[in-house]
């Protein structure tokens, strides 16, 4: 036992050293974790190479579609200026909240397809002006904005870090994650909200916080009568949720509803829903919303470049999980009955330590979920509403906390106008406040769900 955990360990450790220190891709890290972990773990070399491609194909066919599908609606999001109508929007109906409040709620919805890092760039020049027109505070709004568009990061699939630990974990019911996933999402992006509120009542409006590069932003404004409507905006985001909302319906519905049952099952699967939402993105992509010499063909195949590495990352974290998994955990544990009074909490402090200590939430998140899959029944959690809640904890954790080996970071400090120092105490601050929250709610759900 004591073998296997070192085991686990000098993965963990080559983990952190070789994305911080040798500034690795994280692709040949985790690849390079897989074997040396196979190696060590005396597992003959002529099934090691096939249990590596066994991981990596499984893990490949599980959620590749749903990474290009949901990548590709950010991006068609993105350069329609479907981001900007969602913001106008959701401002004007959300006017007679603080503002902070309204940042914060554009943050959740507009995270759920653009990856958090991508979508603080497209925000942060709105972020701007509106500080300038309201006279609120600039850390207020970076603030808002940052931890309103973190949570749906690490937590609200089709970002591939929920996606990957679902794949990781075999969770069947990709609904459920979503739906509980988007409630304790929307918890803590409300918590993020009341520290940036917080933030606007204690500093004074001011351009003390003024970051001398915002001048750099390549960013081309939209004009409001060229940005598709709310209602096209939403529709690849929305019409997918509805979509896998009655597949899961119909399979409580009895089979004498015959082809309509089996045409709503195929298209209420999560990979035909995203197809769908991803056609409705296309189609807010005119030649007029097309920016400079992009083309809809170029749009496609950037989407494509972007998601490869995703994929390929995601995919080699299932080779490893793999490897994990003919790892006696299971056997020397059996016998450990008091690891299930960690419960929740342990797949919670791994992804908080790898996060802390890597900076990538998707690698802590699939590398957590590798470690703990094994180790389920150990813990208490056998039921498809279970695994949500170990994937959400180790959302959760993965947010816990962001600073100076995390990109987003460096981005909300650069795009956001705030030096280093103040990000420190305000950003990271706030991510940690994020994840000891998640925690917490995360326990009470989940005891309440059990109840």
């Amino acid at each position: 036992m004591t073998w296997t955990l070192t085991l686990l360990l000098i993965a963990v450790v080559w983990i952190i050293i070789g994305t911080t220190k040798l500034k690795l891709h994280p692709f040949f890290v985790l690849l390079y974790a897989a074997i040396g972990l196979g190696i060590l773990a005396d597992i003959p070399t002529n099934t090691l190479i096939p249990l590596i491609t066994k991981g990596f194909g499984k893990t490949f066919e599980s959620i590749g579609l749903l990474i290009v599908f949901g990548t590709l609606i950010g991006v068609y999001l993105e350069q329609s200026g479907a981001t900007q109508s969602i913001a106008q929007s959701l401002l004007k109906r959300l006017s007679k909240l603080p503002l902070p409040y309204a940042i914060s709620a554009i943050g959740y919805i507009v995270a759920i397809p653009v990856f958090c890092d991508s979508a603080f760039v497209i925000l942060s020049a709105l972020n701007k002006t509106l500080a300038q027109k309201s006279k609120t505070p600039r850390i207020a709004l970076t603030i808002a904005l940052s931890t309103g568009l973190f949570a749906p990061h690490v937590l609200v699939p089709p970002t591939p870090g929920p996606l990957a630990a679902a794949a990781q974990l075999e969770l069947q019911n990709l609904l459920l994650l979503i739906l509980f996933g988007g409630l304790v999402a929307f918890l803590l992006v409300l918590v993020g909200a009341i520290y940036a509120q917080y933030l606007a009542k204690k500093y004074k409006a001011t351009t003390s916080f003024e970051f001398h590069n915002d001048a750099h932003i390549d960013q081309e404004p939209f004009y409001p009568d060229n940005l598709p409507n709310i209602y096209q905006s939403l529709s690849p985001i929305v019409v997918p949720i509805l979509l896998m909302a009655a597949g899961s319906i119909v399979q409580f519905i009895s089979p004498k509803l015959g082809a309509f049952n089996n045409i709503i099952a195929l298209i209420g699967s999560p990979e035909a829903a995203l197809f769908i939402g991803l056609l409705l993105a296309m189609r807010l992509n005119n030649e007029k919303r097309i920016k400079g010499d992009q083309s809809k063909k170029n749009l496609l195949e950037g989407g494509l470049k972007l998601a490869a590495p995703i994929l390929l990352i995601t995919a080699m974290g299932g080779a490893l999980g793999g490897i994990i998994k003919e790892l006696p955990l299971t056997q020397y544990l059996s016998a450990y009955t008091e690891i299930q009074q960690f419960g929740l909490v342990l797949p919670f402090g791994v992804a908080a330590l790898l996060k802390t200590a890597q900076g990538s939430s998707t690698v802590a998140i699939i590398t957590t979920a590798s470690i703990i899959f094994p180790i389920l029944g150990q813990l208490g959690m056998i039921t498809e509403l279970d695994k949500v809640w170990v994937i959400i904890a180790i959302g959760t954790g993965s947010m816990t906390v962001s600073h100076a080996n995390d990109s987003y970071f460096w981005i909300v400090s650069q795009m956001g106008g705030i030096d280093v120092k103040t990000a420190y105490r305000h950003h990271t601050l706030a991510t940690l406040i994020q994840g000891i929250t998640g925690l917490i709610l995360v326990l009470i759900l989940w005891s309440l769900s059990n109840f």
